[in-house]
């Protein structure tokens, strides 16, 4: 499941990533962090923790240096 997920967030990453205007707030960006997430804790957790981040990452939140704990 966890190289599935990885893979999902690659292609994200390599192929409609570059078609969208660079948003996110926060650095590393939500996909690396999500990618580091679920490598660190799995599929499950990470994938818990990387949702955590894209609800974080909206006009009102200032981002900047979030990185994986």
């Amino acid at each position: 499941m966890k190289i599935i997920l990885i893979s999902l967030l690659r292609f994200y990453k390599l192929a409609l990533s570059p078609l969208l205007p660079p948003a996110c707030r926060f650095v590393p960006s939500c996909s690396v962090y999500a990618m580091e997430a679920i490598d660190h804790y799995g599929a499950l957790r990470g994938s818990s923790l990387a949702l955590r981040r894209l609800l974080r990452c909206h006009p009102f939140n200032p981002g900047g240096y979030d990185p994986l704990k």
